[in-house]
């Protein structure tokens, strides 16, 4: 049986290239999945935790992403919370949801870095320091990530935790969508895997399984897009995976955009041309609104597109 889901949920984490606003034009254009769903750039998992499918497979090469997933899917629940609010208490970090803004001495419009960030680098020091890899650990990244920039997730060369302080902190929204995350992921047959898609093995997947592919975007610019984890090199091998997988009768899905910001991603416009008989192309609405795919939003500046074998 297909895993039910009941509602669309957002991740806990607002990760960069997230799909969550496009799932409305996304998923209607998915396939009925008899067999595995494999997520091969997971992310947030915006996508992969709301298709419904027997199983699906949320790759990333992030694995440090990835064993926080693993943790939130094995704690119990009020575990899981309880060590959340023990690491916010050891360090001393805001609560604005229990105590307000004028506790911390700060106000909404400007946030509430100038509190925690001393605390959050005290906290960012010990996690870089701890090399005890075990549910704490993870635990410790969750709450680093919640009070880090913009909620980001950004490891250097040395895989150390760069990011600074933000100005939010963990307040109710944050923590209804880890709830609604966490029961996702206890709810359904969730497999977590940390690989290089070229490492992914396609032998046992055919005509009832399903890829989809978010890669990064070779032509925009974003924290996982740093230190070259992307180039033409990974772009041309990932098109030459998916070809693969469509000469083996494996549908796939790709996001991408042709264009974005006056820059053309003229590697994948050839792609698409080569194979114009095999693969279609629908472009969606930047303004997230579901009421015609085909159009391309020439306002943005931005042409995001699904390309598609089926």
């Amino acid at each position: 049986m297909p895993m039910q889901i009941a509602q669309i949920i957002p991740s806990p984490l607002n990760y960069i290239g997230g799909k969550f606003k496009l799932l409305p034009q996304i998923l209607p254009l998915f396939p009925k999945i008899d067999g595995p769903f494999i997520d091969l750039f997971c992310g947030g998992c915006n996508v992969g935790v709301n298709v419904r499918c027997e199983k699906a497979i949320l790759n990333d090469t992030n694995h440090n992403l990835i064993y926080m997933y693993h943790t939130f899917k094995n704690l119990d629940k009020d575990v899981l919370f309880e060590m959340i609010n023990k690491i916010i208490t050891k360090y001393h970090l805001s609560r604005s949801d229990i105590n307000g803004y004028n506790f911390y001495h700060c106000e909404s419009s400007s946030g509430l870095g100038k509190y925690n960030k001393e605390h959050f680098l005290k906290l960012r020091e010990d996690f870089n320091e701890n090399t005890n890899y075990d549910y704490n650990y993870y635990v410790m990244l969750y709450v680093m990530i919640v009070y880090s920039f913009n909620n980001q997730i950004r490891f250097n060369r040395d895989g150390k935790f760069n990011l600074p302080v933000g100005k939010r902190d963990y307040n109710t929204k944050m923590q209804q969508k880890l709830s609604a995350f966490v029961d996702r992921l206890k709810s359904g047959n969730y497999l977590f895997t940390s690989m290089d898609f070229e490492q992914f093995d396609l032998s046992p997947y055919g005509k009832k399984d399903f890829i989809y592919a978010d890669p990064p975007y070779l032509i925009t610019c974003a924290t996982y897009n740093e230190q070259g984890g992307w180039n033409e090199d990974k772009e041309k091998a990932l098109y030459t995976f998916l070809d693969k997988a469509n000469n083996q009768g494996v549908r796939f899905a790709l996001s991408n955009v042709l264009s974005s910001e006056g820059k053309e991603n003229s590697l994948l416009q050839d792609w698409i041309k080569h194979n114009k008989n095999k693969y279609n192309v629908v472009h969606l609405e930047f303004n997230y609104s579901n009421s015609n795919y085909q159009k391309k939003d020439r306002n943005t500046g931005s042409d995001e597109v699904i390309i598609k074998n089926y």
